[in-house]
């Protein structure tokens, strides 16, 4: 089996049990069905105003040229259910950035709210206009909540991703939070979600490494914790992040899209067996990371060969946190006298 069809195969038994919700009693799905309307209610309506727009220029006073950051996905990546700019997820990794790697950020969000695996093309679109130097991918839990075929979702990624890295940007793909940490849905829906979730997010692994990016897996999004201290961390609707919840997500993204600029510590220039890291074949660091949120994984080359028998070869690491920094509010311009041409920039 080619490793292409591993990735779609793996993705596709995404669905509880490995048949879909298909193969569930129609006793049960009508049960289902019932859970899904009953978290809905708690989850309430979709807010009518936008989140804040985290575009703009960070790191005022730093040395240039600006690093040019793209964030995609959906609501999660937007910052949905916060009022202030600076407690997005786009501003938190942004000022993080600019911090940790000394260097101005212009970063521009393409996300949308409720926007699954198939919106990623358009948003692809519009991040080349940029020419950004890294994009960072968040989507899934939409797919999840729509019951769209887990093999479609992870072919939008996959492609997406192939035209990002083929114009020269690095890729970090956020992989599907495990929805069954969501506190609305009940049994037996939270088991198929959270089932349905995880395989999705080791399809996804598998499709972006495939394809030349980089995954971080989001699990629980900030592991056990997440679950401990559910009021702190999930925002009034029970589904989305806090403003707490998405500083500790960028806090999990921040290591990854720094290692993928190539700012690495010269302490994590090596794998480090004693943390857990080492060098695996794709489907088995795939299940891996899945399983312990934070991991990050890489493709990486054995005696000049990118695979063994076995796959890809994939480094597995759990890249230390870096000191958190506090959420800038963008500048909308750049100085003039040390402005850097930004293709596209045309809404900054």
């Amino acid at each position: 089996m080619s490793r292409a069809s591993a990735a779609r195969k793996l993705a596709a038994a995404a669905l509880y049990g490995g048949g879909g919700v298909s193969a569930v009693g129609a006793g049960l799905y009508g049960v289902l069905v019932t859970e899904a309307r009953v978290a809905r209610k708690i989850i309430g309506p979709v807010l009518e105003d936008p989140p804040p727009d985290a575009t703009g220029w960070y790191g005022r006073g730093r040395p240039g040229p600006a690093i040019r950051i793209a964030l995609l996905g959906d609501s999660s990546a937007a910052g949905y259910g916060v009022e202030r700019v600076e407690e997005t997820p786009g501003a938190l990794v942004a000022s993080g950035i600019a911090e940790h790697a000394d260097r101005r950020v212009y970063f521009r969000s393409f996300c949308v709210v409720g926007a699954k695996s198939s919106d990623l093309a358009r948003q692809v679109d519009r991040a080349l206009l940029i020419e950004p130097e890294v994009a960072v991918i968040l989507v899934g839990g939409n797919d999840v909540t729509h019951t769209v075929l887990p093999k479609q979702s992870v072919q939008h990624l996959a492609d997406g991703v192939r035209r990002l890295v083929a114009a020269g940007c690095q890729v970090v793909v956020g992989t599907c939070p495990d929805l069954g940490t969501i506190q609305p849905i009940a049994p037996p829906l939270k088991q198929i979600a959270r089932a349905w979730s995880r395989r999705l997010a080791a399809g996804q692994t598998i499709a972006v490494l495939e394809e030349g990016g980089r995954t971080v897996s989001l699990g629980s999004i900030l592991g056990p914790e997440f679950a401990a201290a559910p009021a702190v961390l999930f925002g009034p609707d029970q589904f989305h992040p806090s403003a707490e919840g998405y500083r500790a997500l960028a806090h999990v993204l921040i290591p990854s899209v720094l290692a993928a600029l190539g700012e690495v510590p010269d302490d994590e220039s090596v794998l480090e067996a004693y943390r857990g890291e080492a060098i695996l074949p794709i489907s088995r660091a795939a299940v891996q990371a899945v399983k312990q949120p934070g991991t990050e994984l890489d493709g990486t080359e054995i005696a000049g060969r990118r695979a063994g028998v076995r796959g890809l070869w994939v480094e597995l690491r759990h890249r230390r946190r870096r000191a958190q920094v506090r959420g800038e509010v963008p500048e909308a311009h750049e100085p003039a006298e040390s402005a850097d041409t930004v293709p596209g920039n045309d809404a900054g």
